[in-house]
């Protein structure tokens, strides 16, 4: 990992960047708990059971995790206005063709979220949790991929 204080990047920089990891942390770690878990319930629950425990778990999420993720993609868009450089001989480089990408989901996902908590729109198409799951698993690949 880039230590981008030493680089002349500001302390706010660091500062966001940290606040960024943790809000993404919130979000993808609920989404990974749903999917790999919280789906699950109902195969050892009743029908009744299942729905009152995920409900359960479900009123405290929606307190947290739609916050987490609109800061997430927030505070990314502020680190992608510092890091992604000028753009020389017409074309991207390696690194901003991958953060392009990831600038590209992680926006869908913060449209998705902020229309679904702010103005109570439906997910469009995609229902389940499954596919912003994919969505944070493939952000997360390509950010170990960029500094390649």
């Amino acid at each position: 990992m880039l230590n981008f204080c030493k680089k002349g990047f500001p302390i706010t920089y660091t500062l966001i960047h940290t606040i960024h990891i943790f809000s993404v942390f919130i979000y993808g770690g609920f989404l990974f708990v749903d999917v790999l878990f919280l789906s699950k319930m109902g195969q050892s629950l009743s029908d009744d059971e299942h729905k009152k425990a995920r409900e359960a778990v479900m009123m405290h999420v929606r307190k947290v995790v739609p916050y987490a993720l609109m800061v997430a993609v927030a505070s990314g868009l502020y680190l992608i206005s510092q890091i992604f450089g000028k753009i020389e001989n017409s074309s991207l480089s390696y690194f901003q063709t991958l953060l392009a990408i990831k600038a590209f989901l992680g926006s869908w996902l913060g449209l998705r979220g902020i229309n679904q908590k702010l103005f109570k729109i439906n997910p469009w198409v995609f229902k389940s949790h499954f596919f912003p799951f994919s969505l944070v698993v493939i952000i997360i690949l390509l950010s170990q991929f960029m500094f390649l």
